[in-house]
């Protein structure tokens, strides 16, 4: 093949590929065909229970196989639908011997050797124990992939399927996951790592702050719509709903080519990295840091910095950078500060260098404690939705004691309460 060549579990392919070529033949070696047969099968198993795999077994890897693999193509493909050119036709090679692949029956080499498990190969049904690689929304579409495929009837309607998968969901870790760590083992570069159980959270299920949440909205909304837009800082107090609000942009947006890659302050260093292997992809990538602040003697501020605005590198128009802190100024300032004016030549250069990080947001968006009132009707709507039955002056008393030995009023204090009754009952 010419584009899918480098084929992840590409050993459980070549597997099955020897098993085309030497078990049907009349002279064929048994013992070794059936040694082959089982080591594939074997593979498959595991990894349909790690995936959530279903149906004809050898369908669903090679639509596994096609669905993760980033070539010129695929990539090309992704999210923008089919591409131009004459990558098409090679493209079209490809899929002419890739459908040979998924068309092979391997019923006669199981008859060769003996083997009557065929009937579960063919219609195999997980146990539904694993299968946390993919979430289920994700395991369903590949599964619908495969069926579409099992359906087409030639060459050109096969790769019209998978095109338009490209287009729909995009390609690889990008096209499969929502969100994404970094991790930076010692001699290795960094790695964009999927986090597969991402919290399933909305804007609506954050009570209050409405004109918080559009501002929010409103700026996403332009960056996922290729127009201009500003990186986010959002600061205020502790479990007001600033993560929980990234968390739901990232699925409300997902369709539409947002990702969510979370770093971490030690991590700084390795931004660089991580831009230079997203920059190029048709995605567009929120790099999230939560929890954002800097004590005076930490420098790693100096790496965000030049990253947000400063560097000669242009920050690629695919990237916006959102941010929480419970701090507007990111950078402690002390009151022991002004006792060095007298000994500091340039006071005023001072206190620019510690705002000047704040000032590379260009959008700030406050997230406050809640007033006594709307702290009760937080209450009120998470009992609901927890289907939590309780005379209402009863639950807003226990709730008004909980918050006072549990640190204040906040969206975080009251779900924590609901977890609480939701534990005694």
């Amino acid at each position: 093949m010419i584009l899918y060549r480098d084929l992840e579990n590409n050993a459980l392919f070549q597997c099955f590929a020897w098993i085309m070529e030497h078990g049907n033949g009349a002279d064929f070696d048994r013992q070794e065909v059936e040694a082959h047969f089982y080591e594939g099968l074997h593979g498959l198993l595991e990894l349909s229970e790690s995936h959530g795999l279903e149906g004809n077994l050898w369908h669903g890897f090679l639509t596994f196989l096609l669905v993760n693999d980033e070539n010129a193509y695929s990539k090309a493909c992704e999210i923008r639908g089919a591409a131009e050119g004459s990558i098409n036709r090679m493209a079209w090679y490809d899929f002419e011997k890739i459908k040979l692949f998924f068309d092979f029956d391997f019923c006669r080499t199981a008859e060769a050797i003996s083997f009557d498990g065929m009937e579960a190969f063919l219609h195999y049904k997980g146990t539904g124990l694993s299968g946390r690689v993919f979430n289920r929304r994700m395991r369903e579409r590949i599964h619908a992939l495969t069926l579409k495929l099992e359906e087409a009837e030639d060459a050109e309607a096969f790769q019209e399927a998978v095109t338009d998968f490209y287009g729909r969901f995009g390609v690889g870790r990008f096209g499969l996951h929502k969100a994404f760590r970094v991790e930076h083992r010692e001699g290795a570069a960094a790695q964009i790592v999927p986090i597969t159980n991402i919290a399933h959270v909305h804007l609506d299920d954050l009570i209050g702050y409405e004109i918080a949440k559009q501002k929010l909205i409103e700026n996403t909304e332009a960056f996922v719509s290729g127009k201009e837009a500003n990186n986010c800082l959002l600061f205020g107090d502790a479990g007001t709903g600033k993560s929980t609000s990234i968390k739901a942009i990232a699925n409300q947006y997902y369709d539409r080519g947002l990702r969510l890659i979370e770093i971490y302050k030690h991590q700084f260093c390795d931004l660089h990295d991580v831009i230079a292997q997203v920059k190029s992809r048709n995605y567009k990538f929120i790099i999230y840091m939560d929890d954002l602040s800097f004590e005076e003697f930490e420098v790693e501020y100096k790496y965000l910095k030049a990253v947000i605005e400063g560097g000669l590198e242009k920050k690629p128009d695919n990237i916006l950078i959102y941010a929480t802190s419970n701090r507007r100024h990111l950078i402690r300032e002390n009151f022991s500060d002004k006792e060095e004016i007298r000994e500091d030549m340039h006071t005023s250069d001072t206190v620019q260098e510690k705002l000047s990080l704040y000032a590379r947001f260009g959008v700030s968006i406050y997230f406050g404690a809640p007033d006594k009132k709307e702290f009760q009707e937080i209450v009120k709507r998470l009992a609901k939705k927890h289907g939590i039955e309780m005379p209402e002056e009863e639950l807003l008393l226990e709730a008004n004691r909980w918050e006072l030995s549990h640190g204040g009023r906040s969206g975080r204090t009251a779900q924590q309460f609901m977890n609480y009754l939701l534990g005694i009952r």
